[in-house]
Formats: C-alpha cells, sequence, structure tokens
C-alpha cells in the first residue's frame, strides 16, 4: 500500500482546512497515489474520491433547556449561589440600565414633541435624582404633567375670554353713558335738574324745621311736667302749713302780748308834743291802725285766713292791758 501523505497533505491546502480533516476514499487508493499536483487533487476532489470532513458539533441543547429554567427561577436557590449580591448583580449596572431606560425614552419624546425642552430638562433631572423606579412611572408622570398644563391654558383661555368680553362690554356702556350725557346737556334737561335739586332742597328744608319743632315742644312738654311738679310740692307745703301753724299757735299767743307790752316804753320818748285839738284827730284815725296790724305777716309768711283770724284776735285782749290807755293818759297831762 503506498503512502498517501503527500496527497493529504495537497488536500487539506486546496480545501484549506487541516489534514485531520481530509477525507480519502479508501476504494480509490491507486488512483489517489497517482496524484502528484494540486490540479490532479482538484480533480478527485471534483470527482468525490477527496472530501472535507464536517466540524464536530457540540449540542447546546441541553444548555438552553436549562437556561431557560434559570430564567423561570429554578436552580437559584441557596445552594447553587456563589458570592454577595452586589457581586453577582452590581448595584451600579441596574442604576446604568435604569437610566439608560429612562433617557432613550425622554428623547424619544422629546424628538417626537410630546415634551418640550423645558419639561424634558426637568424630568432628565428628576430622573438622575431617583425620581422614577422605571419607565411606566415615568410615563404616568409625563401625562399627568401634560393635563395639568392643558387644563391651566384652558383656565388662562377662559379668563382672557373673560377679560375681553368685560372690556368690550365697559367700551359699550361709555359709549351709551356719553350719548346720554349729550342728551343730558340740553337747555330743557338742565332746566329740569335744578328745578329738581330745588324741590328737594326745599323738601330737606321743611323737615328739618319740622324737627326743630318738634324738639322745641318736647323742651316745653318736659318743662311744662316739670313746673307742674312744683306747683304740686308748693301746693303740698300749703296744705301742710296750717297744720304746722296750729302746732305752733300757743307759743306765739303767749309772745305777742310781750312784745306790746314792751311798746308803750318807747312810745312816750318818740312821741312829739301836740295840741289838744290833734288829738281827737289822731284817736279818730286809730281805728284803721288795729286792722293794719296784720299785714306784716302776709309777707312773712303765705298763711292762710285762719292764721289771720288768729293774729288779728290775738292783739285784741292785750290792748287793755297797755297801748291805747298810755296814749289816753298822755293826752289829759298835756
Amino acid at each position: 500500500m503506498a503512502s498517501l501523505l503527500l496527497q493529504k497533505r495537497l488536500a487539506a491546502s486546496v480545501l484549506k482546512c487541516g489534514k485531520r480533516k481530509v477525507w480519502l476514499d479508501p476504494n480509490e487508493i491507486n488512483e489517489i497515489s497517482m496524484a502528484n499536483s494540486r490540479q490532479n487533487i482538484r480533480k478527485l476532489v471534483k470527482d468525490g474520491f477527496i472530501i472535507r470532513k464536517p466540524p464536530i458539533m457540540h449540542s447546546r441543547y441541553r444548555a438552553r433547556v436549562y437556561n431557560a429554567a434559570k430564567l423561570k427561577g429554578r436552580h437559584t436557590g441557596t445552594g447553587k449561589r456563589k458570592g454577595s449580591k452586589n457581586a453577582r448583580m452590581p448595584t451600579k449596572t441596574l442604576w446604568i440600565r435604569r437610566q439608560r431606560v429612562l433617557r432613550r425614552l425622554l428623547r424619544k419624546y422629546r424628538e417626537l414633541k410630546k415634551i418640550d425642552k423645558h419639561l424634558y430638562r426637568e424630568l432628565y433631572l428628576k430622573a438622575k435624582g431617583n425620581v422614577f423606579k422605571n419607565k411606566r412611572n415615568l410615563m404616568e408622570h409625563i401625562y399627568r404633567m401634560k393635563a395639568e398644563k392643558e387644563k391651566e391654558k384652558e383656565i388662562r383661555d377662559q379668563a382672557e375670554a373673560r377679560r375681553i368680553k368685560n372690556k368690550a362690554f365697559r367700551e359699550k356702556r361709555a359709549v351709551k353713558l356719553a350719548a346720554a350725557l349729550k342728551v343730558q346737556k340740553t337747555p330743557e334737561i338742565i332746566k329740569a335738574k335744578k328745578e329738581a335739586e330745588a324741590a328737594a332742597a326745599k323738601d330737606k328744608d321743611v323737615k328739618e324745621s319740622g324737627k326743630d319743632k318738634d324738639a322745641k315742644a318736647g323742651k316745653k312738654d318736659a318743662k311744662g311736667k316739670k313746673d307742674d311738679g312744683k306747683a304740686k310740692k308748693e301746693v303740698k307745703v300749703k296744705e301742710d302749713a296750717p297744720k304746722e301753724a296750729k302746732k305752733d299757735a300757743k307759743p306765739k299767743k303767749d309772745a305777742a302780748p310781750a312784745k306790746k307790752a314792751e311798746a308803750p316804753k318807747e312810745a312816750p320818748k318818740e312821741a312829739p308834743k301836740e295840741s289838744p285839738k290833734e288829738a281827737p284827730k289822731k284817736e279818730a284815725a286809730k281805728p284803721p291802725k288795729k286792722d293794719a296790724a296784720p299785714a306784716p305777716a302776709k309777707e312773712s309768711s303765705p298763711a292762710p285766713e285762719k292764721k289771720k283770724k288768729e293774729g288779728s284776735s290775738s292783739p285784741a285782749p292785750a290792748k287793755s292791758g297797755s297801748p291805747a290807755p298810755a296814749k289816753k293818759a298822755a293826752a289829759p297831762k298835756k
């Protein structure tokens, strides 16, 4: 049996593989051994006497099944773990993944004009500050903020419309007032206004004068009531005075003769010398003096007529004692 090392080497070079991957047909060994060039080797490859072996396969079937089970949570118990939690899945890696997801979503929304650049910047900083846990939270926040902005815009538009409406109403009213003022400036309307003002002023004066009269009448009534009270008090005093006078009557009767007894002592001193002709004239003039004696009592006190009678009766018994006989006695001496 001839050696086929040369043919195997040339076949590996032509097929671009290793020698171990070259298969030589054992039934055509004589013909293969005759090929001593690359051209002959190519012809044998074309005829199928020399073949390149297929690569050796290492199946991934079992590996794929195992990984699928691990994704469901199998084969991940405490007995299968090696290393700490942060070593098995670093928090930094999780943070990077989350930030990339959120920032990608923000860029997408900004390009689609769903958010403006101001809202993009605000949400970007919030994402960096760990406000959003995941993509869903960020989307809900965006929808909520957009709804609030639309509501604010609607309120602003309503206020602006109301402002424009009020402005138009004011302008319309100003035009009406201007027209009314033009009408009111006519001489007839001015005269009517002046007359109405004058009438109103007169009514006010009449009302004020009526009030003053009522006030004065009230004051007069008050004064009248006070005067009535005083009059009643005086009447009571007058009614009570006779009772008090009766109580004090006895001591006054005793005191009256004493005063009249003193009178004759002074009378002869003051009396001038008179002629016998004038004496009868004075005697005739004496009776009215007796009646006039009680007059000073009226001025001193407002006593009733009973007191007057008592006063006039009291000097009568005293006359027999002193004043009248003294004068009569004086006349014969002259």
